[in-house]
């Protein structure tokens, strides 16, 4: 178990030889501080950027883009996956989607021989129990990882379609451009689940009619349970099953009453559209840039700027935002290390997808360039770790 959990950890951070340094390739990323980046890059569908700033002490943020075969067959499908994984009580949920999602969907696709929802609502239920068997085996050594969960926004172009399936607050915006007047708008394409949405909290209620307190306004916040904003994610095995709702998980974890049904839930919001040839491009991200950018001004920036380095852009002009409101310089902000920054801004992932309308018509059975490619993070060392492999 100490190996599993140090699995993850390591999957998490790559090398870098100090806080300020600029370190890696064009092909894997580029390191500056406690911003990663890759400005270009090209999927089969068009071109890519994409960038991470990380916060927190530990990134809670992971990310991938998966561009080529979308099976485990020679047939196809080809095409193009994106993952966004906001983790909250720790990384491991993160950590752990970023290494089985998309194998999963590429297994349900072999079995289909097509892409499909179904075939992203299984890959999810499959990542969900994976790691419930993880929560289950860490329980009795680790049994704070019963806190620890995930959003998860993922999109899939494929022959032409487009699937956008999510968990959680992470958010899907198009950018479609409008023949008429010439603009390119903003097209939200994402269901989210956090309560401070009125919709959202409503339709909890209704599914827990027997539970006046399922939503909580704490200190000016909504709560599930007076715990947690979103209300569907993966992980968070404390408030779905309630064989880990008690000690020795930590008491302000603990709920007063018994539950016998989950009280959030993993099921994701799937939209599936055809792609147009006037959608110009995808941005897909993280809560920690919504926080600070609506999805007509996240647009707007993208679509006057070159494409390289789009991604890093948008990081940015949320940075200088979360700067602003806090009555700072961006140059200031800068300096603030991990952690200590978790106080000005949240971690924030963007990945930006550029449609290219001569290869989306194409047919799934085009190969176009392959990618893999995952975000990264600020290093830990090996003693910052311990701590970890010591509990198990």
């Amino acid at each position: 178990m100490i190996v599993t959990l140090m699995n993850f950890l390591r999957a998490c951070w790559r090398p870098s030889s100090n806080r300020h340094a600029r370190t890696g390739s064009d092909a894997t990323g580029r390191q500056d501080g406690l911003l990663w980046y890759k400005d270009t890059g090209e999927h089969v569908n068009g071109d890519f950027s994409m960038a991470v700033v990380q916060a927190n002490n530990l990134l809670e943020d992971q990310c991938q883009i998966e561009s080529g075969p979308l099976s485990f067959l020679d047939s196809g499908p080809y095409g193009t996956f994106v993952g966004v994984y906001d983790g909250h009580g720790g990384p491991e949920t993160a950590c752990y989607i970023n290494d089985n999602l998309f194998n999963h969907l590429k297994r349900f696709a072999s079995e289909q021989n097509s892409m499909s929802a179904d075939v992203l609502k299984k890959a999810y239920e499959a990542t969900e129990d994976g790691f419930f068997s993880i929560v289950t085996k860490q329980w009795p050594v680790k049994p704070q990882i019963a806190a620890v969960g995930s959003c998860c926004l993922v999109g899939v172009i494929c022959g032409g379609m487009l699937y956008v399936a999510n968990v959680g607050d992470s958010r899907a915006v198009l950018g479609k451009h409008v023949k008429a007047t010439g603009e390119v708008l903003a097209v939200q394409l994402s269901a989210e689940h956090n309560v401070s949405i009125e919709s959202v909290r409503k339709e909890l209620q209704s599914v827990h009619p027997e539970d006046r307190h399922v939503v909580v306004l704490k200190h000016n916040v909504w709560r599930v349970k007076g715990l947690i904003q979103v209300c569907r994610s993966i992980g968070d095995a404390y408030l779905k099953k309630q064989e880990f709702n008690r000690e020795p998980l930590y008491a302000k974890f603990r709920l007063r009453e018994p539950f016998n049904r989950p009280i959030l839930s993993s099921e994701p919001s799937i939209c599936v559209q055809p792609i147009q040839p006037h959608d110009e491009f995808l941005i897909f991200a993280s809560d920690g840039l919504w926080e600070h950018l609506t999805n007509q001004e996240a647009v707007d920036i993208v679509q006057s700027s070159p494409r390289s380095g789009s991604a890093r852009r948008l990081i940015k002009s949320a940075l200088l935002e979360a700067a602003k409101k806090r009555e700072m310089r961006y140059s200031d902000l800068k300096k603030i290390d991990r952690g200590v920054r978790r106080h000005f801004h949240d971690d924030i992932t963007v990945i930006i997808l550029y449609l290219d309308s001569s290869l989306v018509s194409r047919a799934s059975t085009y190969r176009g360039p392959a990618v893999s490619l995952r975000g990264a993070g600020v290093s830990l060392r090996s003693s910052t770790l311990a701590p970890y492999g010591s509990q198990m």
